[in-house]
């Protein structure tokens, strides 16, 4: 399984480039993310994130990996819910996302990619990442590696926005995404790149491959009891279980 989507020309040449124009954006808007991230949520982001990880068997004392952690937002609630910080460890690529990540004292922050995670085998008992799926460059490497890094028995979260399929809906989410978030990010956010972040967003969410191509390439990377809740029409919970024995 490649990419989730194909190369995005009007932001970067080729397959090639993908990986260091991603990481550069984020690197260059890390500052205005939470900003832009909750005025385009209306606020409600936290109860999502939360709500969905107790719902995919977060619980506890659970060792967690959260992968594209960015600034921090579904490590933090992970952190409330385990009950302890020390057993959280967030990993992203971008060095400006983890510069600006607000994360409890104690959560653990490392440079990584979901392609290539640095932990040993079988250190973690859930394995979270947050609206990132669509700017990793293999999915059959990351999901690989989540079922490398899980324990036996282990849980697998992945949140994401996904296109809905009502026609309307899709215009409606065009328009938002793609053309009125741009615009508060120009107007809440304070680096020029900011909008161009959020026109990308929009166009990965539109871009990306369905849903059922996602489910599948978990699946075969070894996962079972694969399912997708949907909330809203367009936000995704890809849950999975690697086998216990």
């Amino acid at each position: 399984m490649p990419a989730p989507h194909p190369p995005l020309k009007n932001y970067y040449r080729s397959e090639a480039d993908r990986r260091d124009w991603v990481r550069g954006i984020f690197d260059r808007t890390a500052a205005d993310y939470d900003r832009v991230e909750s005025t385009m949520a209306f606020g409600s982001g936290s109860w999502y994130r939360r709500r969905a990880l107790i719902a995919s068997g977060l619980r506890p004392g659970m060792q967690v990996l959260d992968i594209g952690v960015g600034t921090g937002l579904v490590a933090c609630e992970a952190a409330a819910i385990v009950g302890d910080a020390r057993l959280v460890t967030g990993i992203d690529p971008s060095p400006g996302m983890l510069e600006h990540a607000n994360v409890p004292p104690g959560v653990r922050l490392l440079s990584g990619s979901a392609e290539h995670i640095p932990a040993a085998d079988g250190v973690a008992d859930f394995l979270s990442m947050g609206f990132a799926l669509r700017h990793i460059s293999d999915l059959s490497a990351a999901f690989s590696e989540f079922y490398r890094v899980l324990k036996p028995g282990g849980l697998l979260c992945l949140l994401e926005i996904t296109r809905p399929k009502s026609a309307f809906w899709k215009a409606v989410n065009r328009v938002y995404l793609g053309g009125v978030v741009p615009l508060l990010a120009r107007l809440v956010g304070r680096h020029r790149d900011t909008p161009q972040l959020m026109r990308y967003y929009w166009d990965t969410i539109d871009s990306c491959v369905t849903p059922e191509v996602v489910m599948d390439a978990v699946g075969q990377a070894g996962f079972v009891s694969v399912s997708r809740y949907v909330e809203l029409g367009i936000f995704s919970e890809y849950r999975a279980r690697k086998p216990a024995g």
